[in-house]
Protein backbone atom coordinates (compact mmCIF):
# COMPACT_ATOMS: atom_id res chain seq x y z
CA UNK A 1 0.00 0.00 0.00
CA UNK A 2 1.35 3.34 -0.98
CA UNK A 3 1.90 6.38 1.95
CA UNK A 4 2.21 9.56 2.10
CA UNK A 5 5.09 10.51 4.24
CA UNK A 6 4.87 14.11 5.43
CA UNK A 7 8.33 15.88 6.34
CA UNK A 8 7.47 18.93 8.87
CA UNK A 9 9.08 21.23 11.24
CA UNK A 10 7.84 23.21 14.91
CA UNK A 11 9.75 26.10 13.49
CA UNK A 12 7.66 26.46 10.01
CA UNK A 13 5.10 28.43 9.26
CA UNK A 14 3.44 27.07 5.94
CA UNK A 15 3.59 23.57 7.72
CA UNK A 16 1.45 24.82 10.99
CA UNK A 17 -0.96 25.63 8.07
CA UNK A 18 -0.66 22.00 6.40
CA UNK A 19 -0.86 20.17 9.48
CA UNK A 20 -4.23 20.44 10.20
CA UNK A 21 -4.86 19.36 6.62
CA UNK A 22 -2.53 16.36 6.50
CA UNK A 23 -4.45 15.79 10.32
CA UNK A 24 -7.98 15.55 8.77
CA UNK A 25 -6.42 13.20 6.10
CA UNK A 26 -5.25 10.78 7.74
CA UNK A 27 -8.38 8.94 8.28
CA UNK A 28 -8.60 8.75 4.99
CA UNK A 29 -5.20 8.55 3.53
CA UNK A 30 -2.30 6.38 5.07
CA UNK A 31 0.58 9.19 6.37
CA UNK A 32 3.35 8.92 8.14
CA UNK A 33 4.44 12.27 9.50
CA UNK A 34 8.19 12.94 10.22
CA UNK A 35 9.72 16.01 11.87
CA UNK A 36 12.73 16.91 10.02
CA UNK A 37 14.48 17.90 13.03
CA UNK A 38 13.95 14.82 15.18
CA UNK A 39 14.28 12.37 11.77
CA UNK A 40 17.60 13.46 9.73
CA UNK A 41 18.01 10.13 8.72
CA UNK A 42 15.24 9.48 6.76
CA UNK A 43 14.82 13.28 5.69
CA UNK A 44 18.38 12.86 4.10
CA UNK A 45 17.33 9.37 2.80
CA UNK A 46 14.72 11.09 0.52
CA UNK A 47 16.84 14.70 0.16
CA UNK A 48 14.47 16.59 1.81
CA UNK A 49 15.31 20.36 1.32
CA UNK A 50 11.78 22.17 2.12
CA UNK A 51 9.34 21.83 4.47
CA UNK A 52 6.32 21.62 3.83
CA UNK A 53 6.84 18.27 1.52
CA UNK A 54 5.24 15.08 0.64
CA UNK A 55 6.65 12.46 -0.69
CA UNK A 56 4.78 9.37 -2.03
CA UNK A 57 6.16 6.34 -1.51
CA UNK A 58 5.31 2.20 -2.48
CA UNK A 59 4.93 -0.80 -0.60
CA UNK A 60 9.23 -0.85 -0.63
CA UNK A 61 9.44 3.14 0.43
CA UNK A 62 10.72 3.91 -3.10
CA UNK A 63 9.36 7.50 -4.54
CA UNK A 64 6.66 7.41 -6.68
CA UNK A 65 6.25 11.29 -6.99
CA UNK A 66 6.69 14.14 -4.08
CA UNK A 67 4.66 18.09 -3.69
CA UNK A 68 6.22 20.84 -2.02
CA UNK A 69 4.33 23.61 -0.05
CA UNK A 70 1.10 23.90 1.11
CA UNK A 71 -2.25 22.03 -0.82
CA UNK A 72 -5.57 22.08 -0.28
CA UNK A 73 -7.21 18.31 0.84
CA UNK A 74 -8.54 18.12 -2.21
CA UNK A 75 -5.49 18.69 -4.31
CA UNK A 76 -3.34 16.06 -1.82
CA UNK A 77 -6.59 13.66 -2.90
CA UNK A 78 -5.88 13.86 -6.08
CA UNK A 79 -2.42 13.72 -6.17
CA UNK A 80 -2.44 10.48 -4.20
CA UNK A 81 -5.06 8.88 -5.89
CA UNK A 82 -3.48 10.16 -9.40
Amino acid sequence: MKQIIYFTAKWCGPCQTLGPIMEGLSSELNIKKVDVDQDKVLSAKYGIRSVPSLVLVNEAGEEIKRTVGVKPKEVIKEWYNG
